[in-house]
């Protein structure tokens, strides 16, 4: 498996190959199956996501503690009525509602796809569904940016990790943010050097974030940060695209991050202890849920 994401850059420089066909050759040694049933498996990921996205926009999915919920479809009718113009875009502001969306069915217990992790998993198919909506990709094409996405995680949890208690929120939503942002690129179009642009961009605008959840619960303040990362995201993108660069490359920022998680104190390390949870609004809501008060 990959070390850094330059190494995978290089790979596609000498083998002519797309940053797709490269995460499934790694696959293929891994499991030793034939691309088609590689494929198919990431396929059905890819209904997964766009069915979870669908189902937190048709209707107002509350959380099983009660604390959250309805975000997604409450703003995607606010898109529809005419008066009512997004400062975010047509684009983002779609992208947005979809990234709550997921994370809202994951609160309700509804089947989603952990990328990398569930408090996590609204903004890879929030970025990749409105992109295939806005300019037709079919589903093979967002397959192959799915193993884009795949790749760029694989190196994240080989130097650091995507995990919340470990790294906080910025190994969650930001490792999310940057696979998404580089998949992007590369389904838009963007070399390979330009995807992995787009990862550092990404990653090192989310650097630092803590993970608070209030009651403990993947729901308060994660929906909403899905939102934002998806925003940071499609950021990446456009100037990654225009060819700014990030400056740090992609494989030191995410180092940076693994080092800013070790420092991190633990109370905002998914402990429910500090930041947001530790709010006096934050504590009422800890004490509503756990006495069945809410």
């Amino acid at each position: 498996m990959f070390e850094s994401l330059q190494e995978i850059v290089e790979n596609a420089e000498r083998t002519q190959k797309s940053l797709a066909e490269l995460v499934i050759d790694a696959e293929k040694l891994t499991s030793g199956l034939p691309t088609e049933d590689i494929r198919a498996r990431m396929l059905k990921r890819l209904q997964t996501m766009q069915h979870s996205a669908q189902e937190g926009l048709d209707r107002p999915i509350k959380s099983i503690s009660g604390i959250s919920g309805g975000s997604a479809h409450k703003f995607w009718n606010w898109l529809d009525e005419n008066e009512n113009v997004p400062v975010t875009g047509s684009i983002l502001s779609r992208a947005i509602a979809r990234a709550l969306a997921v994370n809202e069915v994951n609160a309700g217990m509804g089947c989603i796809v952990a990328t990398p992790t569930a408090g996590s998993a609204g903004i890879l198919p929030a970025a990749l569904i409105t992109l295939q909506e806005e300019y037709r990709f079919s589903d093979d094409q967002i397959v192959d940016a799915l193993f884009v996405a795949s790749g760029i995680g694989m190196v994240v949890v080989n130097r650091a990790n995507v995990s919340g208690a470990m790294g906080g929120c910025q190994a969650e939503t930001g490792s999310a943010a940057a696979m998404a942002a580089g998949a992007s690129v590369a389904l838009l179009g963007g070399s390979p050097c330009q995807s992995m642009q787009a990862v550092g961009i990404t990653l090192k605008n989310m650097l630092g974030l803590v993970c608070d959840p209030v009651a403990g619960l993947v729901e308060v303040p994660c929906v909403k940060r899905n939102a934002a990362g998806v925003a940071q995201c499609f950021v990446a993108i456009d100037l990654a695209l225009a060819g700014v660069e990030s400056i740090i490359p992609a494989d030191e920022v995410i180092d940076a991050m693994a080092h800013i998680g070790k420092v991190m104190h633990k109370d905002l390390k998914e402990t429910g202890l500090g930041g947001l949870a530790a709010t006096p609004t934050g504590r009422r809501l800890a004490k509503q849920v756990w006495e069945g008060d809410v």
